[in-house]
């Protein structure tokens, strides 16, 4: 399946870029909020914590745009990168969130960062997918020397989506079944992400390949908006795991990659899936930085702000796997080496 793999000649992750949202919002918080919900219906509270393993997530502040944050994560991945504004070729928008339809995010984020005009810009969307997705593309661009540097931004927030959840669900006549429906959408996360990427003989941590797969036969386990987000928990956990469990075998057929990885970035569900993913994979689980307890399930921005801040975890030569998931089903791969 020469289509679903890909390997990256003279492409490499120049610096990354995080940002976190000011507000700490603690799950005790969110079971206060829904505590007579949960006694009618019978449900135990503590779940997000003691299940889910999320502890806290953050909010931006009201008001707070998401193509705000994406362009603060811009200006930190470019102050970090060395690389200038004016060198940008592309800009890439992958966030879920949007404030609105059109104009794309990607268009305010290239205004707010002040990039010449030269540079194309638009949005990639693929759920919680996208970051790892605008990577493959970068690394086709640049490895094709149609560009130099590609900047990838990515900017998410919760509080608008989870304030509705909790509003939805204090209402009378809630069920049990209303509330599972709806459990995702409390495990969100807020923050912001960037990524430059550049030539690897210019420096940077080379981007080596990468495996996808998909299992759109499943496109309806997890549909969302900016108000509501509906989830069958078991069957996504059940066939996002079968499906990375494809994609990983086929990933380990090729000899370059999967022999001496050092670091596993899952993308940032939860802890059953967390340890679900390591146990069917063989994943050894102190290779594998998480973010989830503190940051919760940040979409495509989980897995670029683990990296961000597990950085002092890395020495230079470590392999390192990222392995995205999105509703969809699509799993994508990405291995680098720092």
């Amino acid at each position: 399946m020469t289509n679903a793999v890909f390997t990256a000649r003279n492409t490499a992750l120049v610096a990354l870029g995080a940002v976190d949202a000011p507000q700490e919002v603690t799950s005790a918080w969110i079971d206060e909020q829904l505590a007579a919900t949960y006694a009618s219906c019978g449900v135990r509270p503590g779940l997000l914590e003691k299940v889910a393993g999320i502890h806290s997530r953050r909010w931006w502040p009201e008001g707070t745009t998401f193509d705000q944050v994406a362009a603060e994560a811009g200006r930190v991945a470019l102050k970090n990168s060395g690389v200038s504004a004016s060198d940008i070729d592309v800009l890439i928008s992958t966030s879920v969130c949007k404030h609105h339809l059109e104009p794309s995010m990607a268009s305010s984020v290239h205004h707010q960062l002040g990039l010449p005009s030269s540079a194309m810009n638009f949005d990639l969307a693929n759920a919680c997918l996208g970051f790892i997705n605008a990577i493959w593309l970068a690394s086709q661009l640049i490895d094709s020397g149609q560009v130099r540097y590609v900047l990838i931004v990515d900017g998410e927030g919760s509080r608008y989506t989870q304030e509705e959840t909790i509003r939805r669900l204090q209402m009378p006549g809630t069920t049990a079944e209303d509330i599972f429906a709806e459990f995702a959408s409390l495990t969100l996360g807020s923050g912001a992400v960037a990524a430059v990427l550049g030539p690897a003989d210019l420096g940077g941590h080379r981007i080596v390949g990468g495996v996808s797969r998909a299992a759109t036969e499943h496109h309806e386990l997890c549909i969302g908006s900016l108000d509501k987000m509906t989830t069958d928990t078991a069957g996504l956990l059940a066939n996002g795991i079968a499906l990375a469990h494809d994609c990983f075998t086929e990933a380990e057929q090729h000899e370059k990659w999967l022999k001496n990885i050092d670091w596993y970035i899952l993308h940032q569900v939860s802890k059953v899936h967390t340890e679900s993913v390591c146990a069917r994979l063989g994943i050894d689980p102190e290779k594998v930085p998480v973010s989830y307890p503190s940051l919760g399930n940040v979409g495509p921005a989980a897995i670029p702000l683990t990296m961000a801040h597990n950085q002092h975890l890395f020495a230079a030569g470590d392999n390192i796997l990222c392995m995205g998931i999105g509703s969809g089903l699509n799993v994508s791969f990405v291995e680098l080496q720092w």
